[in-house]
């Protein structure tokens, strides 16, 4: 789809770029866990998180991750002042297993997934 996009100048855009529901609502696999992006972020000392989000950029993709913690959020923004090597953004893009880690898009719905912001 990236490449179809690229070709007629739209830019793509991760959705759960880092992991979204399947990262906080108690699925059997966590992203924040695999040793693949543990060991990379220990490289870089920065998050599996922070990997996530700088694979994404230097795919040239637009990442928009959520949080309702300060502390994330401003972590969030901590990804320009590394660069992931070749064999790292291969590493990362091997973990691709074709299958969906979360819901269909279309199941997405408050009364399913809404939770309170506690700041707002």
């Amino acid at each position: 789809m990236q490449r179809v996009h690229a070709q007629n100048g739209i830019v793509t855009q991760a959705w759960s770029p880092i992991g979204g529901i399947t990262s906080y609502r108690g699925g059997e696999k966590s992203t924040f866990d695999d040793p693949t992006l543990l060991d990379i972020a220990r490289s870089h000392g920065k998050s599996a998180a922070q990997v996530m989000l700088r694979w994404h950029l230097q795919q040239g993709r637009s990442v928009i991750p959520k949080s309702t913690k300060p502390a994330r959020i401003a972590e969030n923004f901590d990804v320009f002042d590394f660069e992931l090597t070749t064999e790292q953004l291969a590493a990362i893009d091997a973990l691709n297993t074709g299958v969906r880690g979360g819901p269909e898009p279309d199941s997405i719905t408050l009364e399913a997934f809404g939770m309170a912001i506690p700041e707002a």
